[in-house]
């Protein structure tokens, strides 16, 4: 009995000494991946120290930071489409605007430490959709030549593989190979087309989500460069570079070019020396009135420079003249 007793009064101590757990909140699946159309589950655990009713939020995490469910009750868009079991939530029919950071808080007011939370990641998967194929319909021989294959919808990206006439196309990883491959981007590249590129191509998108999709199948054609009729067009090209000059020389040689103001009169002055013996002359001559010379550009000459042959002061002046023009 005095052990009973001594017993109970050591059991209350220890008690009495355990730390105090505040409110704690965690998840078993911090990232939740579901395909497109069905539930998804957003596990929230907590814990309180002394609070018996907690308040339970939920909100999603983006732009924007927007409420799932408050107060009771979901909002926007969830609403009508969600349920609540303690602190989890499940969401059903997800679709692709469902996916991203949600947030599950926990708030005791009575507690040491009052707002616990925890993070949760949704990705909704999304099966291949039929990818868009740009395959040319034709190409020359020894050009370089791409075929592009994309599907911006499949979730987790979808990888890509071609084929040719329902035969598939391996990746080649040789160096002097004729194409390559990238599963990743979906390009199909031919470095120097050939004609036995010639043939019906179609591209498989898959990503293990669901089944994969092909696109239709589209015909290459591959078509030798016609030499004939590029050396034809060159020919035909120097003949009119030809004949333009060929006219053009014509043209000039004929006169077509010509001013179309007829000959031209040009001023000329006589110069220093021609002037100091005019200023001589003039001093016997007082009554001769000197003026500048006019030589016509036309060939037929000026009949003044002719006639005043007699004329010494004219003589001269028509020398000097012609001495600075030369």
């Amino acid at each position: 009995m005095e052990k009973a007793s001594l017993f109970l009064p050591l059991v209350i101590l220890l008690i009495q000494c355990l730390p105090i757990v505040p409110v704690t909140v965690s998840t078993t699946t911090p990232k939740v991946e579901v395909h497109e159309n069905s539930d998804a589950v957003l596990s929230c655990d907590f814990r309180t120290e002394k609070e018996q009713n907690p308040r339970i939020e939920w909100k999603k995490k983006g732009t924007d930071v927007s409420f799932v469910y408050y107060e009771g009750h979901f909002r926007g868009a969830f609403a009508g489409r969600a349920r609540i079991k303690g602190a989890t939530v499940t969401l059903q029919r997800v679709t692709q605007k469902d996916a991203g950071e949600y947030r599950c808080e926990i708030t005791a007011p009575h507690d040491t430490i009052t707002l616990g939370e925890t993070n949760i990641t949704l990705e909704v998967l999304v099966p291949p959709h039929t990818p868009s194929c740009e395959i040319p319909s034709s190409a020359l021989t020894g050009s370089v030549v791409q075929l592009r294959c994309r599907d911006q919808q499949s979730i987790p990206p979808a990888t890509y593989s071609w084929y040719k006439d329902d035969k598939p196309l391996t990746p080649s990883r040789m160096a002097n190979a004729t194409y390559h491959l990238n599963p990743i981007t979906g390009i199909l590249e031919f470095k120097t087309v050939a004609r036995g590129d010639t043939g019906q191509y179609s591209c498989l998108a898959s990503n293990k989500v669901g089944p994969p999709k092909m696109c239709e199948a589209k015909h290459m054609k591959i078509e030798d460069v016609n030499m004939a009729g590029v050396v034809a067009a060159v020919v035909v090209i120097c003949l009119v570079i030809a004949i333009c000059g060929f006219g053009g020389y014509y043209a000039h040689r004929n006169g077509y070019f010509s001013s179309p103001f007829g000959s031209l009169s040009v001023m000329v002055w006589p110069t220093s020396a021609a002037r100091t013996s005019i200023e001589q002359k003039t001093r016997l001559m007082p009554t001769t009135t000197l003026h500048p010379k006019i030589l016509r550009t036309s060939n037929t000459p000026s009949p003044s420079c002719c006639e005043d042959r007699d004329n010494p002061l004219e003589d001269t002046t028509h020398t000097s003249i012609m001495t600075t023009l030369e």
